[in-house]
């Protein structure tokens, strides 16, 4: 495996860590752009009883209000991103994902939905390389 790659999953683990502490699922997630993290995020939805509120949507939400453009950046995530985590990163356009374990059946490479690696979404339609490790 790439040691970048290993590097930022490791970083997602440690907040899937303190994200299942907290009482949440353990996910957690980091973007990267130009080498460095721009925007982390933990799993809050039960913590902030808003069922938007996963890991992927944090770090994207952090990365934004620290002002960061997300066009071209790398998400990373332990978990396969979900169908309302997919919106959020092709809205941002980002550029990468990267993912250890898939979620099954609302994963969003899931041949049935496959909306994270579909050409086919109009002016959304740039796919995110997508990289399971």
């Amino acid at each position: 495996m790439n040691n970048e790659h290993q590097f930022y999953l490791d970083r997602c683990l440690e907040l899937a860590e303190a994200a299942k502490a907290a009482g949440e699922s353990a996910v957690g997630s980091v973007i990267v752009k130009d080498g460095q993290i721009i925007g982390e995020g933990i799993e809050q939805s039960r913590q902030l009883k808003d069922v938007t509120r996963h890991a992927e949507v944090m770090a994207v939400l952090d990365a934004t209000f620290k002002g960061y453009q997300l066009a071209g950046a790398t998400l990373y995530s332990n978990v396969e991103p979900c169908l309302l985590c997919t919106y959020v990163i092709r809205h941002h356009r980002i550029g990468r994902v990267v993912f250890s374990k898939p979620c099954g059946e609302l994963g969003s490479t899931n041949p049935r939905f496959n909306l994270l690696t579909t050409n086919e979404l109009g002016p959304r339609s740039n796919a995110p390389e997508v990289i399971i490790l």
